[in-house]
């Protein structure tokens, strides 16, 4: 008779946790918008086209990725479960509070477009909210980095069309806190690549424990 022991199959080398990560963020649309993958053939991390940017230290919240599902169910006469269960909704939101205060933060966290915002003389920069204002969409990136003896290992979320659907508090006080940029962003489906969300999962580490979390043998590098 064969023991727990036998059969169980617990691998502490499998357990990943993000000590660092950044979130990335474009304008939503154009040449370089859609990423197909974050790694080279080498596993190594690949540079991500123009336009691009860090929103810098984040909160130690890091990036909070929810995802909400609604079911429509079909009950019969007889049967104490559902017989037939449809989704009818599977959204996923992303909420990241931003530290750094430049322009690539508060173009976010205030829905201006700040391709169109000019200094004044003497540097000063002047936001003032319309009357209608017309909610902004990017295209995101969520890189969490974790390591490993072989190397690190990068755990992606990639949303080629994240529109802002809600905004942080934003205190003026005193205490250990900045001023934060804080902003959540819905992923909608993108028309022209598909899809709404596209995981990717890679690095050196990754690589080198690809059969022992159960996947075949990497592709022939072309």
């Amino acid at each position: 008779m064969p023991t727990y022991d036998a059969l169980q199959n617990k691998k502490n080398a499998l357990i990943r946790k993000p000590l660092d990560g950044s979130s990335f963020l474009r304008p939503y649309g154009g040449e370089g918008s859609g990423l197909d993958r974050i790694t080279d053939t080498n596993g190594n991390l690949v540079l991500l086209p123009d336009l691009w940017d860090d929103l810098g230290y984040l909160t130690n919240d890091g990036m909070q990725q929810a995802r909400e599902v609604s079911q429509s169910d079909v009950t019969s006469f007889g049967r104490q479960t559902p017989t037939r269960t449809d989704i009818t909704s599977d959204v996923t939101t992303v909420t990241v509070a931003a530290q750094e205060t430049k322009i690539t933060t508060i173009g976010l966290a205030t829905g201006f477009d700040m391709a169109k915002v000019q200094p004044l003389a003497g540097g000063e920069v002047v936001l003032r909210k319309p009357a209608r204002p017309t909610p902004r969409t990017y295209s995101m990136l969520n890189l969490a980095v974790d390591l490993h003896e072989a190397g690190e290992i990068y755990i992606a979320r990639y949303y080629p069309k994240a529109k802002v659907t809600g905004f942080l508090d934003q205190p003026f006080g005193g205490g250990d806190d900045p001023i934060l940029w804080g902003t959540t962003l819905t992923a909608e489906f993108d028309d022209a690549l598909g899809f709404s969300e596209a995981w990717f999962f890679g690095g050196p580490g990754w690589r080198a424990l690809l059969t022992e979390m159960g996947f075949p043998a990497e592709a022939a590098a072309a």
